[in-house]
């Protein structure tokens, strides 16, 4: 399997009469099976002749359209002084240029994890294994939705969710040509890292009047526009999540702290978090909040911002009033939050170890009318190596389709010893 992708369109059936090993029909053409899932909503017939058999072709599947993803955003439990906010868009501290880092990275930060990032919904995902990827839990989902990678998009068809943390692995059906390496040996804090994600730019600056004049404590949330970025931090240290969070990457968000110095907001949620280890680029966190919300008076509801110091503002730890943070001579920065990859290994490869697969051969179904539901036939023996089904001689007519990940082509049958043996491949 493998190739281009070709959006999900047609499932192919034919019938087989017994005992009949040729046939003549119109428009002597090869027929084509093509796979998918989904329910059909239209089907032309288009007659086929091969070398046994008479041949007749089930075409044109419309899937039924998918419900888009949730939103997100939400206030979450506590960590450190002030409520985490769920995550979604990445900010600079140097620039409010949207078009900035909206490429993959290059020079030293060259296979970062930009090649790693797929499009969840509004969000991102990264592949783990052949067919498999992982994000926030949060940004939610469901079977059926797709996820775009390199060009290609694949449909899922299961998801598993970690009780002790905000991460969700979905398998999909088809086959990553590449994937992330994870983490293995944690060690993570004072490590340079590179994040990504999607959503909003950076907005309206955050000034406090300390009675000399107004001082720049940071940006609040701008417009959402769902542009890929990447940016630089430092882990700081390992949080606790508490209850079924578990343990998170922290990153503080300091001033100056180079070109590339990020944030985030609304967009980033289930972006990757990538570190070096031994000198390969190895996914070590999913992003899931940010601190927040901040305030200059103790009324309203405040706003979400990047705040490189929160002296001078108030924050709001979970359930309390707001809390006036004092102005210290030392900026005390905010901190976005990454699900720790390393602390939930087991779990992970857990999944990895009990749905990864390196192929998805079609599955033949049969029924002996068009007018009820085909089923999957068990008995049938696919070979993946010599692309070929083998099933016993019908005692009846008998229409066959295939169901899979990837489109194919049935170019010819045999009867051989009893047996009837379909060759199929991809287009």
């Amino acid at each position: 399997m493998g190739g281009d992708y070709r959006r999900p369109r047609t499932n192919g059936s034919f019938f087989m009469r017994p005992h009949q090993t040729r046939g003549t029909v119109p428009n002597e053409r090869p027929a084509r099976i093509t796979s998918d899932i989904g329910v059909f909503s239209r089907l032309r017939y288009v007659p086929a002749i091969f070398s046994t058999g008479t041949l007749c072709m089930k075409y044109r599947q419309r899937p039924h359209s998918l419900t888009g993803l949730p939103a997100c955003l939400g206030l979450i439990g506590c960590i450190l002084a002030a409520h985490p906010i769920r995550s979604d868009a990445i900010i600079f501290e140097s620039t409010a240029d949207a078009g900035y880092n909206t490429n993959a990275p290059t020079g030293d930060l060259a296979d970062s994890g930009w090649q790693f990032q797929g499009r969840w919904g509004n969000y991102l995902g990264t592949p783990i294994a052949p067919n498999l990827f992982i994000t926030a839990k949060h940004v939610g989902g469901g079977a059926g939705q797709l996820f775009d990678f390199r060009g290609r998009t694949y449909v899922t068809i299961n998801s598993f969710v970690d009780p002790a943390s905000d991460l969700r692995i979905w398998e999909v059906c088809g086959i990553f040509t590449e994937f992330a390496k994870l983490v293995a040996n944690g060690g993570e804090i004072g490590k340079p890292l590179v994040v990504f994600g999607r959503g909003t730019q950076r907005g309206a600056e955050v000034l406090v009047d300390d009675g000399l004049g107004t001082s720049l404590k940071g940006w609040e949330w701008g417009p959402t526009d769902h542009v890929q970025r990447w940016g630089e931090n430092i882990v700081s240290e390992i949080a606790d999540g508490g209850g079924n969070i578990g343990e998170l990457i922290a990153a503080t968000f300091d001033s100056p702290g180079g070109a590339n110095e990020s944030h985030l907001s609304p967009g980033d949620s289930g972006g990757g978090v990538f570190i070096r280890e031994n000198g390969i680029w190895k996914l070590a966190g999913i992003n899931y909040s940010v601190d927040g919300p901040f305030n200059t008076s103790t009324n309203g509801n405040g706003f979400n911002a990047a705040i490189f110091d929160d002296g001078g503002l108030y924050t709001k730890p979970l359930g309390e009033q707001w809390v006036y943070s004092v102005d210290l001579p030392v900026d005390k920065p905010s901190s976005f939050y990454a699900t720790r990859i390393f602390s939930n290994l087991t779990w992970i490869n857990s999944i990895i170890a009990q749905h990864a697969v390196t192929s998805y051969p079609p599955i033949l179904q049969s029924a002996t009318s068009l007018d009820e539901s085909f089923a999957d036939d068990t008995d049938a023996l696919v070979d993946e190596l010599t692309g070929t089904i083998m099933i016993d001689a019908p005692t009846e007519t008998t229409f066959l389709r295939l169901r899979g990940c990837d489109p194919w082509e049935m170019d010819s049958m045999e009867f051989l010893n009893g047996k009837w043996i379909l060759h199929y491949r991809a287009p």
